[in-house]
């Protein structure tokens, strides 16, 4: 069950200095997937997670990529989406802990109090279809198609916390 993380969590861009969730929540929503770059099932995701993501620029909410390395390893795994989407280094895995994951990959939907709006675990695309709608009315904008032509069949994450 997703938790509502803390205010004064700290999360760091690949590029500036790491501030508080709340910092990055007060203009605009975070819509987030949390990938571990160490398991096949994130790789598996990241292009149809980038797709997603790529569909709210614009919308009045923050897309951001969270992988659970290091700056270097997260740049290294995400290839040319660390320069096309906010990423932050969780290499301690305190945000994946704050929200209460159980599985990566991950997409979250988390507004401006900090309250999970909602939240998909694994690669289920029937929940990562309502989480995305419920981002979608929250914006007031179109909803992605999920599963949309080449995306990888349905399956289980791996756990959150590692191995």
């Amino acid at each position: 069950m997703a938790t509502d993380p803390p205010g004064d969590l700290q999360l760091a861009p690949l590029r500036g200095a790491a501030r508080s969730l709340d910092d990055w929540l007060t203009t605009f929503h975070l819509a987030a997937v949390v990938l571990d770059p160490y398991t096949y099932e994130s790789a598996w995701l990241l292009e149809t997670a980038g797709r997603i993501l790529e569909h709210f620029r614009g919308a009045d909410c923050r897309i951001a990529f969270v992988v659970t390395a290091d700056a270097d390893d997260a740049r290294e795994f995400l290839g040319p989406w660390a320069d096309r989407v906010l990423t932050f280094a969780d290499p301690d895995r305190e945000l994946v802990k704050a929200l209460g994951l159980n599985e990566l990959p991950a997409f979250v939907h988390l507004r401006h109090d900090r309250s999970v709006a909602a939240l998909a675990e694994g690669w289920d695309p029937v929940a990562w279809r309502e989480a995305a709608n419920e981002l979608a009315a929250a914006m007031s904008w179109s909803r992605p198609t999920i599963p949309a032509p080449g995306d990888p069949k349905p399956y289980a994450g791996s756990p959150a916390l590692g191995s």
